[in-house]
């Protein structure tokens, strides 16, 4: 593996798990996560936004 792949792979491994801290706090907050954040995990905001409480 050479450094830009290993550099690269990294940089995707902080995004996501920056994305995943954002969701989760605006989740607990009451608030709407935003789009580009759930896109990076993998899921529809469309769908997300269908979800209700319970």
């Amino acid at each position: 593996m050479s450094n830009r792949s290993l550099f690269s792979a990294l940089g995707v491994l902080f995004t996501t798990f920056g994305s995943a801290v954002a969701a989760s706090r605006s989740v607990e907050a009451g608030r709407k996560p935003r789009a580009d954040d759930l896109r990076r995990l993998g899921m529809d905001p469309a769908i997300f936004n269908r979800i209700g409480r319970f």
